[in-house]
């Protein structure tokens, strides 16, 4: 790719807040859609697979845990190939591989080499996808950005309900071979998204601008001075603790509808009437959270989205009849949904668009430890009590325990910052500003001899959309 700088958000240029903005936002939307619903639509699969290998339940689901680990846990290994080569460069390679895996898993001949290709390689390629589209997506939007998140996460439930029936057909009309092999050319779409992350870059620039550009690229691959900001490691805490218990209940609760005396059917119905609330409470809550007034506080906004989530397991606990589960999966999307919403927005908000590429991938690694410990513990204490009440409770005190975490330590430790710049570079960003406004009048008639010859070119404009060929493929 010849010389690549540093893909880092172009200082002093505001985001559009729209334009091609919205084309970024669509195809974080596919991006988002892909990394969370994949590990769950492949679970269709599972019977033939364990027909096929003679391999039992727990031998197929550690396909779903190593794509959800390798989603999570290579987060800081995105960050720096973001930092080095770009988000656009980085999405089509892990496109690359995210189809990659599927069709080489569709000539497997055992479960260990479906771990390698579907689990480790595609896991690989969507994490390459997912952490990149998130970034870009905050250097796009500022003003409307929780509007943005809020619309993105919606991709998760809307492709869960769309590639579940998908796999159920593509199983019974073309066995798993033939549906991993379908799956993996759609997966090239991601390429498509990719194609679509088109660098931001400001106005023309001077010759004498090059070199602190030069020099910005030069910004270290992970950047680990995010740990000295006391909001992030609240924010890593209480998110470690929240996914203990977040995906607890929509893992076990279709095994509850049954062993209440449903029908199969009627208990996977339930996962449809959660994803359906789910789908249209994450963009309201986008909607929200970019009010005026909410804006500012909208960390506390998420603390009382978990509340609620965790409450809403505690009462999901005594539920003891179908119509019991009903409701607890309405609310438990609507929580669930405000989560999903909320959970970048409020990280972009901390930690601001320079250090955001590094923040991500130290927060998804932080996560992954406890995507991998809270499913199998739960299932633990199913085995031994017999009784998904106590799943239920210990779920909803993690979730809430660590709303409570982000929203105290916010409140007690956390000074109010509103008139300061987040970082130095802000700092020296707004010094850089200052001092062109007090240019005299000598510099001032030279620069407005290229202004005048840069009009007539081509007009100013904020966060323009240009093609960079030392970013882009």
């Amino acid at each position: 790719m010849g010389a690549v700088v540093a893909d880092d958000g172009p200082s002093g240029v505001k985001a559009p807040d729209g334009g091609w903005g919205w084309a970024v936002l669509f195809g974080c939307f596919i991006i988002t859609g892909f990394s969370y619903a994949f590990p769950k639509a492949v679970s269709v699969f599972f019977k033939e697979l364990i027909r096929e290998f003679g391999i039992g339940y727990s031998d197929t689901a550690w396909i779903s845990s190593i794509l959800l680990a390798m989603l999570y846990g290579t987060g800081p290994l995105c960050s720096v190939c973001v930092n080095r080569f770009g988000c656009r460069p980085v999405m089509l390679v892990g496109g690359l591989f995210a189809s990659m895996g599927m069709v080489i898993a569709s000539f497997c001949t055992s479960i260990v080499q479906i771990y390698l290709t579907a689990g480790v390689i595609t896991g690989l390629g969507l994490a390459l996808n997912f952490q990149p589209s998130l970034i870009m997506l905050n250097r796009y939007f500022d003003k409307r950005r929780p509007l943005a998140n809020g619309l993105s996460a919606a991709g998760s439930p809307v492709f869960l309900c769309a590639l579940s029936p998908l796999g159920q057909i593509l199983q019974h009309e073309y066995g798993w071979r033939g549906g991993f092999l379908i799956l993996g050319g759609m997966l090239l779409n991601c390429c498509v998204c990719g194609a679509l992350m088109r660098p931001l870059e400001s106005p023309k620039k001077s010759e004498a601008t090059k070199e602190p550009a030069e020099k910005k690229a030069k910004k270290k691959l992970l950047d680990f001075s995010v740990f000295k900001d006391g909001g992030f490691i609240i924010y890593t805490l209480a998110a470690s603790i929240m996914v203990l218990g977040l995906f607890v209940p929509p893992v076990f609760v279709v095994s509850y509808a049954k062993d209440l005396g449903n029908q199969d059917t009627k208990a996977a119905f339930l996962l449809t009437i959660l994803g359906f609330i789910d789908i249209f409470a994450r963009p309201v809550c986008g909607m929200v959270a970019g009010l005026k007034w909410v804006r500012p506080r909208c960390v506390y906004l998420f603390s009382f989205a978990m509340i609620f989530n965790g409450f809403t397991d505690l009462m999901g606990s005594m539920s003891v009849d179908y119509g019991g589960l009903v409701v607890f999966c309405i609310f438990f999307g609507i929580s669930y949904g405000m989560v999903g919403a909320l959970q970048f927005e409020v990280l972009m908000a901390i930690v601001g668009t320079q250090k955001f590429s590094s923040a991500i991938g130290l927060v998804l690694l932080a996560e992954a430890m406890a995507v991998l410990i809270g499913p199998p513990s739960a299932g633990k204490l199913l085995d031994a009590t017999g009784r998904y009440m106590f799943v239920f409770i210990i779920a909803g005190i993690e979730v809430t325990t660590s709303a409570l975490v982000l929203a105290l330590g916010n409140f007690f430790c956390i000074k109010k910052r509103s008139d300061e710049p987040q970082t130095k570079e802000a700092a020296a960003e707004r010094e850089e500003l200052n001092k062109s406004e007090d240019k005299t009048p000598e510099d001032a008639k030279v620069d407005s001899i290229e202004v005048e010859q840069f009009l007539k070119d081509e007009p100013e404009k904020n966060g323009e959309v240009v093609t960079n060929p030392e970013t882009c493929v």
